[in-house]
């Protein structure tokens, strides 16, 4: 640990600090919580930040080693993000890894589930459904343009350069 501060950090590691950066800046847009309706709650934001690092996931996944590190420091950024977050609420130092646990769970559930929903595009059913369940307390027709947001949001990352995501260098393009 001490010795961590005179070592260079991997260029991944950069990357995926700067990727969840963006996703968090991102997923704090007004827009989303005044337009689309997204619940501005705790369950919401995390709602919201898991789907915009899933976004960028999904963009660098199956891209080689780099991608594959890079994903992962991603992960961990957002897994750390998790803990300040409970840290800076109060929760007790025996309490937080059940917590991260919890929401690691939740979190890597609704990655494959949108997977699945990205796989059958571009039939949006599956997509909105996953939305309607996990970000509007089951209303299907608020999900419809979030829905509509998060495909374009894709298609823009998916137009944008891998190396530049790889550096961290992300535009949301929605």
């Amino acid at each position: 640990m001490f010795f961590k501060r005179w070592r260079k950090p991997r260029p991944a590691q950069l990357a995926g600090e700067a990727l969840y950066a963006s996703a968090v800046a991102q997923a704090r847009t007004p827009a989303l919580y005044l337009d689309l309706g997204a619940p501005d709650t705790r369950e919401g934001r995390f709602e919201l930040y898991s789907l915009h690092v899933i976004l960028l996931l999904d963009r660098i996944k199956s891209q080689g080693p780099q991608a594959e590190e890079t994903a992962q420091a991603l992960v961990d950024r957002f897994t750390r993000g998790l803990d300040d977050a409970f840290r800076e609420l109060g929760v007790g130092d025996m309490a937080v890894p059940k917590r991260i646990k919890k929401l690691a769970e939740a979190f890597f559930g609704r990655a494959r589930s949108a997977d699945q929903a990205f796989d059958a595009l571009p039939d949006r059913r599956t997509l909105q459904a996953l939305l309607a369940r996990t970000l509007y307390d089951g209303d299907d027709a608020k999900a419809a343009g979030m829905t509509d947001y998060l495909v374009r949001a894709r298609e823009g990352l998916a137009d944008q350069p891998l190396e530049a995501l790889l550096a961290g260098e992300v535009t949301w393009n929605v």
